[in-house]
């Protein structure tokens, strides 16, 4: 499943080009609050975690294994979240809920980014601890159904285009390319239905 092959001019895996197609799946379903999302995460997640261990991305293929452990809350939650153990409504972030969720990505950021450097052969350490930091921040926020989750994957996203591109997982940073363009989707969206 890691043989390359040429697809439109770069060089993929089997198994990035499986990871690609069920990631936009996921977020198309999240886009439209479909619970079903989730049990594509948990599949999407395991196989990128493979792709980005063999990229010596280390933060990112941790955080796979944490994604997949979020999803199985996420989908619960989506389900049985809400009052009284009903499904849970789109809401957004009170002024606390902010600061809470900035001050985890810094704190997140700095203690992966030193784990990174100090445990792992990473080339990218600074940058694999923010996006991973603001990746789980996403998740979290998404889990809980918080119009947020948006704006941190917007910036994940657009950030995460570059490291791509210098890891030369070039179909993955096409991926988050249109990662972009579906969570300013998914922003509005939520943005509408939100309580």
């Amino acid at each position: 499943m890691n043989d390359t092959f040429p697809l439109f001019g770069f060089a993929t895996t089997p198994l990035e080009l499986i990871s690609f197609v069920l990631s936009v799946a996921t977020v198309l379903l999240n886009i439209r609050q479909n619970h079903w999302a989730w049990l594509f995460a948990i599949v999407s997640s395991a196989a990128y975690g493979v792709v980005f261990y063999d990229s010596r991305l280390y933060g990112d293929a941790g955080l796979q294994a944490v994604f997949i452990i979020v999803s199985f809350w996420g989908w619960y939650s989506w389900l049985h979240g809400g009052a009284q153990g009903q499904v849970l409504d789109v809401t957004r972030l009170d002024r606390r809920g902010w600061i809470v969720s900035l001050a985890g990505w810094a704190a997140g950021f700095v203690l992966l980014s030193w784990f990174l450097k100090t445990w792992t052969n990473t080339d990218v350490p600074h940058a694999d601890g923010f996006l991973t930091a603001g990746s789980l921040l996403g998740q979290v926020l998404l889990s809980r159904k918080k119009v947020e989750n948006w704006h941190a994957w917007i910036a994940v996203d657009v950030l995460y285009v570059g490291l791509y591109l210098y890891k030369h997982l070039v179909l993955t940073a096409i991926l988050y390319a249109v990662f972009v363009v579906m969570a300013a989707i998914g922003l509005r969206a939520w943005s509408r239905v939100a309580r």
